[in-house]
């Protein structure tokens, strides 16, 4: 899955491909390399979810989105995710020819956005996430994040399944509610959540718990990212979410040999 978020803020590639307004020639040439590249989806964002980050208003998100989806869409039939968490954003992304949502929440805060994704019968990817992003890495604390993350998405799948919704993808969250200790032993033990019957999705690509381990700022997280993705598929995870979709895939390949 490749990343295109069209935000002025994302922790990563912020203002990339919007920085007051959209560079639509920038978009569509890159979407079409993640493509070329071998990206399987194309994940889409208008609002920052990094740590930190302040909500943007439902038009806003609009604004931003909603013209890269047509625009990809009239060049590509690859399959679309409208990474939000709002029932609004998710309807007008799934008119525009969006395929899947992808909540950060699991269905936690908008309740009408199960019913949205059913309606059109789209996929969902439900995440895990403690708190808020505003709020979510002041010392987040468990007694057992494996235990804890897989009853929360149990519960979102629940919520799904009692929507309608044909096809779930889960993501246990990397970096949303997690300290360092609290990523790695989600990443060693993503076979536990094979049990809850759906792929896994992992999120792993340049986050801050590459920089705790190994002192490299975001631009300089490549190998960190292919090292956590390739543990991550022997232990059984489904789609990997990234920003550098040829290396990451190249990875992937190997790894899924090993496999």
């Amino acid at each position: 899955m490749g990343i295109l978020n069209i935000t002025p803020d994302s922790f990563s590639d912020g203002g990339k491909y919007f920085d007051g307004k959209l560079n639509p020639d920038k978009i569509l040439k890159n979407a079409m390399k993640m493509e070329k590249d071998g990206a399987d989806f194309l994940d889409i964002g208008g609002e920052s979810t990094r740590p930190g980050s302040e909500k943007v208003s439902v038009e806003t998100e609009l604004e931003r989105v909603i013209p890269v989806i047509e625009l990809i869409r009239k060049n590509s039939d690859i399959p679309i995710s409208i990474d939000t968490y709002k029932s609004e954003v998710a309807e007008e992304a799934l008119k525009k020819g969006a395929d899947i949502v992808n909540d950060i929440s699991g269905f936690r805060f908008d309740k009408k956005i199960a019913k949205i994704t059913a309606k059109y019968n789209a996929t969902c990817i439900l995440m895990h996430i403690k708190g808020s992003p505003k709020n979510m890495q002041v010392n987040p604390v468990y007694e057992n994040v494996v235990e804890e993350v897989y009853t929360y998405l149990l519960e979102s799948i629940l919520m799904a399944e009692n929507a309608g919704i044909k096809q779930i993808v889960t993501d246990v969250g990397i970096g949303f509610g997690k300290n360092l200790q609290n990523n790695l032993d989600l990443i060693k033990n993503l076979s536990v959540f094979k049990k809850l019957g759906y792929p896994i999705l992992l999120g792993v690509s340049r986050k801050r718990f590459i920089e705790n381990i190994s002192q490299t700022p975001v631009n300089e997280r490549l190998e960190g990212t292919i090292a956590a993705n390739i543990a991550g598929i022997l232990n059984g995870a489904n789609i990997i979410r990234v920003h550098d979709v040829l290396e990451n895939r190249q990875a992937a390949l190997i790894a899924d040999k090993l496999k």
